[in-house]
């Protein structure tokens, strides 16, 4: 059966497999999956680092580009590097990266 070409040929939120900034990890999951704490994630969240979202229940729930930043954070800490130091250090991180691909974009638009 060929799917109609107005209606997409996934199941409904299935969209949100790849989406790097879908909320669906729970406190508990995004821990096991660093291999670190909740208390460390929640550590995260006081350093400002990372906002979760909240469910309606209110518990957490994080996203993949938030585990990212926090398993960064946690690199640095095993490392020796205080936890609002590793944050800070992570934001700058985001920011270059950020300038470098709004640069890079400047760049091609102006080859063009």
């Amino acid at each position: 059966m060929i799917p109609d070409q107005d209606r997409p040929a996934t199941p409904a939120g299935a969209d949100k497999f790849d989406d790097e900034h879908y909320p669906g990890y729970t406190m508990g999951r995004a821990a096991d999956m660093l291999g670190t704490t909740q208390g460390f994630l929640r550590s995260l969240d006081e350093a400002g680092l990372i906002t979760p979202q909240r469910s309606d229940g209110g518990h957490r729930r994080y996203t993949r580009h938030q585990l990212r930043l926090a398993a960064r954070a946690r690199e640095l800490v095993d490392h020796g590097t205080p936890i609002d130091a590793a944050c800070r250090i992570i934001t700058l991180e985001d920011q270059l990266h950020e300038a470098q691909r709004h640069n890079r974009s400047l760049e091609s638009e102006s080859g063009s």
